[in-house]
């Protein structure tokens, strides 16, 4: 059987893979976050579901990344895991300068 990992580095090296994988950063990043959290708590599915007045269905499915959750459901799932929200926001790498140039533009103006 070929592993996950072996395709995913054979894929990357094919440009439009990576512009697509690297466009959904974030939301894997989020789907790492919300997995990693219930494991710390010790939670189950079925667990932090019941603390959420929700199913365990919309657990799985948050933690599979179907869908978007809302603000309201992060802060719900963090009460529920012992954790705190915490949503930042951070400067994008500018390509050759360009995004930089019109930051330092627009604040001295």
């Amino acid at each position: 059987m070929i592993k996950f990992s072996y395709l995913h580095r054979k894929w990357m090296t094919d440009p439009a893979y990576r512009k697509e994988y690297d466009a959904l950063e974030e939301e894997f990043a989020l789907i790492e976050a919300v997995a990693k959290a219930r494991m710390r708590s010790g939670l189950t599915q079925a667990q932090l579901a019941k603390r959420m007045k929700t199913t365990q269905s919309t657990v799985a499915r948050l933690e599979s990344g179907r869908g978007q959750p809302s603000t309201r459901t992060l802060a719900r799932f963090a009460k529920a895991t012992g954790h705190r929200l915490k949503i930042s926001f951070e400067p994008v790498k500018a390509g050759k300068g360009g995004a930089k140039r019109r930051a330092r533009a627009a604040a001295s103006r």
